[in-house]
């Protein structure tokens, strides 16, 4: 899926450093991956939205995310589908679909074809690529 966001946000590397955390950095700008279980956000049980942590958008709902029992934080459709965009990844010597934000182009991580009903998809997201903002109360 192509983005049609007309929000594409456009950093130096110097502004995205400054902004981000390194392992943010890492992630999101350098296509890295954190380790498994290592997120806070795997533990997170609350309702609310999962927002890009380079820009926040507005990513996941609480209500799409499931134990997928991978050690990272899985959901099984975006907020909307033009939240996110969809890109080939060739790299570990196979072919996986990249995410990534719509609007800021940070890396998110891959979505797989082994998720739950209703969509069937698994949104293997890597959880230092997100916040959490809970819903009011």
């Amino acid at each position: 899926m192509a983005s049609n966001s007309d929000t594409k946000i456009k950093k130096s590397e110097a502004d995205w450093r400054e902004q981000l955390t390194p392992e943010q950095f890492e992630v999101l700008r350098k296509h890295g991956t954190e380790r498994a279980g290592t997120s806070p956000l795997n533990a997170e049980k609350r309702e609310g939205v999962y927002v890009c942590a380079g820009c926040d958008k507005p990513l996941f709902r609480s209500d799409a995310k499931f134990e997928s029992g991978t050690g990272w934080p899985s959901f099984f459709e975006p907020i909307d589908p033009s939240s996110v965009s969809e890109h080939k990844d060739r790299s570990f010597f196979m072919v996986r679909t990249e995410i990534r934000c719509a609007d800021c182009d940070g890396h998110l991580g891959h979505v797989f074809n082994d998720g739950p009903n209703p969509t069937g998809l698994r949104y293997c997201m890597n959880g230092v690529a997100m916040n959490f903002t809970p819903d009011e109360m």
